[in-house]
Protein backbone atom coordinates (compact mmCIF):
# COMPACT_ATOMS: atom_id res chain seq x y z
CA UNK A 1 0.00 0.00 0.00
CA UNK A 2 3.05 2.21 0.85
CA UNK A 3 4.44 1.44 -2.14
CA UNK A 4 1.57 2.43 -4.53
CA UNK A 5 0.93 5.30 -2.91
CA UNK A 6 4.70 6.52 -3.15
CA UNK A 7 4.34 5.71 -6.45
CA UNK A 8 1.14 7.66 -6.92
CA UNK A 9 2.64 11.09 -5.48
CA UNK A 10 5.68 10.45 -7.73
CA UNK A 11 3.49 10.24 -10.84
CA UNK A 12 1.61 13.61 -9.42
CA UNK A 13 5.08 15.29 -9.09
CA UNK A 14 5.91 14.08 -12.50
CA UNK A 15 2.73 15.42 -13.82
CA UNK A 16 2.87 18.46 -12.23
CA UNK A 17 6.44 18.83 -13.25
CA UNK A 18 5.23 18.52 -16.71
CA UNK A 19 3.21 21.14 -16.12
CA UNK A 20 4.91 24.00 -15.09
CA UNK A 21 7.78 23.25 -17.65
CA UNK A 22 5.01 23.71 -20.19
CA UNK A 23 3.51 26.74 -18.46
CA UNK A 24 7.03 28.43 -18.48
CA UNK A 25 7.80 27.48 -22.04
CA UNK A 26 4.23 28.82 -22.79
CA UNK A 27 5.08 32.18 -20.87
CA UNK A 28 8.68 32.40 -22.54
CA UNK A 29 7.31 32.15 -25.90
CA UNK A 30 4.34 34.87 -25.08
CA UNK A 31 7.31 37.06 -23.56
CA UNK A 32 9.07 36.54 -27.02
CA UNK A 33 6.50 37.23 -29.10
CA UNK A 34 5.71 40.10 -26.83
CA UNK A 35 8.89 41.54 -26.67
CA UNK A 36 9.41 40.75 -30.41
CA UNK A 37 6.14 43.31 -31.21
CA UNK A 38 7.35 45.81 -29.10
CA UNK A 39 10.57 46.02 -30.93
CA UNK A 40 9.03 46.33 -34.35
CA UNK A 41 6.75 48.79 -33.17
CA UNK A 42 9.77 50.85 -31.72
CA UNK A 43 11.62 49.92 -34.95
CA UNK A 44 8.45 50.98 -37.11
CA UNK A 45 8.56 54.27 -35.19
CA UNK A 46 12.04 55.10 -35.52
CA UNK A 47 12.25 54.51 -39.23
CA UNK A 48 8.85 56.67 -39.66
CA UNK A 49 10.49 59.88 -37.63
CA UNK A 50 13.71 59.04 -39.25
CA UNK A 51 11.80 59.09 -42.68
CA UNK A 52 10.09 62.73 -41.75
CA UNK A 53 13.04 64.50 -40.00
CA UNK A 54 15.22 63.16 -43.47
CA UNK A 55 12.18 64.71 -45.35
CA UNK A 56 12.40 67.54 -43.63
CA UNK A 57 15.88 68.53 -44.01
CA UNK A 58 15.77 67.68 -47.95
CA UNK A 59 12.88 69.98 -47.88
CA UNK A 60 14.80 72.33 -45.99
CA UNK A 61 17.83 72.33 -47.90
CA UNK A 62 15.85 73.04 -51.58
CA UNK A 63 14.02 75.91 -50.03
CA UNK A 64 17.51 77.41 -49.47
CA UNK A 65 18.63 76.31 -52.97
CA UNK A 66 15.80 78.39 -54.60
CA UNK A 67 15.90 81.11 -51.85
CA UNK A 68 19.31 81.81 -53.47
CA UNK A 69 17.84 82.19 -56.99
CA UNK A 70 15.79 85.00 -58.07
CA UNK A 71 12.07 84.89 -57.01
CA UNK A 72 9.68 84.84 -60.18
CA UNK A 73 7.19 87.87 -59.69
CA UNK A 74 9.06 89.65 -57.32
CA UNK A 75 8.06 93.19 -57.37
CA UNK A 76 11.30 96.04 -55.70
CA UNK A 77 10.49 99.25 -54.31
CA UNK A 78 12.74 101.96 -53.71
CA UNK A 79 13.60 105.40 -52.23
CA UNK A 80 10.46 104.07 -49.33
CA UNK A 81 10.51 106.86 -46.57
CA UNK A 82 10.75 106.21 -43.16
CA UNK A 83 9.71 109.02 -40.79
CA UNK A 84 7.81 108.12 -37.91
CA UNK A 85 4.45 109.96 -37.85
CA UNK A 86 1.11 109.90 -35.52
CA UNK A 87 -1.20 110.79 -38.63
CA UNK A 88 -2.34 107.94 -41.30
CA UNK A 89 -0.98 107.50 -44.48
CA UNK A 90 -1.47 106.52 -47.81
CA UNK A 91 0.30 103.85 -49.10
CA UNK A 92 1.37 103.31 -52.64
CA UNK A 93 1.35 99.84 -52.44
CA UNK A 94 -1.78 97.70 -50.84
CA UNK A 95 -0.67 96.39 -48.92
CA UNK A 96 2.20 98.67 -47.98
CA UNK A 97 6.01 97.61 -48.36
CA UNK A 98 7.09 100.95 -46.87
CA UNK A 99 7.13 104.58 -46.10
CA UNK A 100 6.61 106.46 -43.42
CA UNK A 101 4.81 104.52 -40.30
CA UNK A 102 3.84 105.24 -36.80
CA UNK A 103 6.45 104.65 -34.06
CA UNK A 104 4.82 101.72 -32.30
CA UNK A 105 5.52 98.77 -34.51
CA UNK A 106 3.00 95.59 -34.76
CA UNK A 107 3.86 92.58 -32.35
CA UNK A 108 4.32 89.79 -35.03
CA UNK A 109 1.99 87.04 -35.08
CA UNK A 110 -0.97 85.21 -36.38
CA UNK A 111 -4.12 87.60 -37.07
CA UNK A 112 -7.05 86.38 -38.13
CA UNK A 113 -8.27 89.93 -38.87
CA UNK A 114 -7.07 93.19 -40.59
CA UNK A 115 -4.25 95.00 -38.31
CA UNK A 116 -3.09 98.84 -38.51
CA UNK A 117 -0.94 99.64 -41.86
CA UNK A 118 0.99 102.16 -40.19
CA UNK A 119 2.29 100.08 -36.83
CA UNK A 120 2.99 97.26 -39.53
CA UNK A 121 5.23 98.89 -41.60
CA UNK A 122 7.38 99.90 -38.65
CA UNK A 123 7.51 96.05 -38.56
CA UNK A 124 8.98 95.39 -41.61
CA UNK A 125 11.29 98.12 -40.84
CA UNK A 126 12.95 95.42 -38.45
CA UNK A 127 12.69 92.55 -40.50
CA UNK A 128 9.70 91.13 -40.51
CA UNK A 129 7.63 89.58 -43.59
CA UNK A 130 4.08 90.09 -43.81
CA UNK A 131 2.24 87.40 -45.02
CA UNK A 132 -1.70 88.45 -46.09
CA UNK A 133 -4.75 87.41 -47.91
CA UNK A 134 -7.96 88.23 -48.93
CA UNK A 135 -10.67 88.00 -46.57
CA UNK A 136 -12.73 85.00 -48.61
CA UNK A 137 -9.64 82.65 -48.89
CA UNK A 138 -10.84 79.17 -47.98
CA UNK A 139 -10.44 77.94 -44.69
CA UNK A 140 -7.99 75.34 -45.91
CA UNK A 141 -5.63 77.90 -47.82
CA UNK A 142 -5.45 79.70 -44.49
CA UNK A 143 -4.40 76.84 -42.31
CA UNK A 144 -1.47 76.50 -45.12
CA UNK A 145 0.15 79.59 -44.12
CA UNK A 146 -0.56 79.01 -40.51
CA UNK A 147 1.60 76.00 -40.88
CA UNK A 148 4.00 77.83 -42.65
CA UNK A 149 4.34 80.70 -40.98
CA UNK A 150 4.43 78.53 -37.68
CA UNK A 151 6.20 79.94 -34.82
CA UNK A 152 8.39 82.33 -36.43
CA UNK A 153 9.48 85.65 -34.62
CA UNK A 154 9.35 87.72 -37.24
CA UNK A 155 6.34 86.61 -39.30
CA UNK A 156 2.50 88.62 -39.50
CA UNK A 157 -0.03 87.02 -40.78
CA UNK A 158 -3.54 88.64 -41.41
CA UNK A 159 -6.47 88.94 -43.71
CA UNK A 160 -6.21 92.16 -46.16
CA UNK A 161 -9.45 92.88 -48.13
CA UNK A 162 -7.18 95.76 -50.35
CA UNK A 163 -5.02 93.17 -52.39
CA UNK A 164 -4.85 92.11 -55.76
CA UNK A 165 -3.41 88.48 -55.31
CA UNK A 166 -4.98 85.94 -53.13
CA UNK A 167 -2.16 85.55 -50.97
CA UNK A 168 0.95 88.12 -50.40
CA UNK A 169 4.21 88.38 -49.28
CA UNK A 170 5.72 91.96 -47.97
CA UNK A 171 8.80 93.03 -46.79
CA UNK A 172 10.84 96.52 -46.65
CA UNK A 173 10.39 97.54 -50.44
CA UNK A 174 9.53 93.80 -51.40
CA UNK A 175 6.46 92.27 -52.25
CA UNK A 176 5.34 89.18 -54.04
CA UNK A 177 1.63 87.90 -55.15
CA UNK A 178 0.81 84.26 -55.90
CA UNK A 179 -2.89 82.61 -56.38
CA UNK A 180 -2.01 80.18 -54.14
CA UNK A 181 -0.85 79.08 -50.33
CA UNK A 182 0.61 76.22 -51.26
CA UNK A 183 2.85 78.36 -53.91
CA UNK A 184 6.56 77.46 -53.11
CA UNK A 185 7.69 80.53 -53.62
CA UNK A 186 6.25 81.98 -50.14
CA UNK A 187 8.36 79.63 -48.64
CA UNK A 188 11.23 81.25 -50.10
CA UNK A 189 10.19 84.30 -49.72
CA UNK A 190 10.26 83.82 -46.13
CA UNK A 191 13.77 81.65 -45.92
CA UNK A 192 15.41 85.33 -47.99
CA UNK A 193 13.66 88.12 -46.18
CA UNK A 194 12.92 87.37 -42.23
CA UNK A 195 15.80 89.51 -40.99
CA UNK A 196 17.18 89.66 -44.48
CA UNK A 197 19.24 92.12 -46.53
CA UNK A 198 16.33 94.57 -46.75
CA UNK A 199 16.17 94.81 -43.12
CA UNK A 200 16.54 98.68 -41.96
CA UNK A 201 16.92 97.92 -38.50
CA UNK A 202 18.51 94.48 -38.04
CA UNK A 203 18.27 93.15 -34.62
CA UNK A 204 15.35 95.40 -33.71
CA UNK A 205 12.61 93.49 -31.84
CA UNK A 206 9.31 92.72 -33.39
CA UNK A 207 7.35 91.98 -30.18
CA UNK A 208 6.86 94.39 -26.99
CA UNK A 209 4.98 96.72 -28.59
CA UNK A 210 1.58 96.75 -30.03
CA UNK A 211 -0.78 93.81 -30.16
CA UNK A 212 -4.03 94.79 -32.67
CA UNK A 213 -7.20 93.45 -31.12
CA UNK A 214 -10.26 93.24 -33.83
Amino acid sequence: MNKKRAQDNADRQARLAAIQSKQRASDRKRTTLILGGIGAVVVAIIVAVTIVIVGQVQENQRIEELASQPIEGLQEFEDLSFNHTDAPVEYEQSPPVGGDHNATWTNCGIYPFEIPNENTVHSLEHGAVWITYQPDLPQAEIDTLTDLVGSSGYVLLSPYADQESPVMASAWGLQLGVDSADDDRLAVFLERYIQGEQTREPGAACSGALTPTA
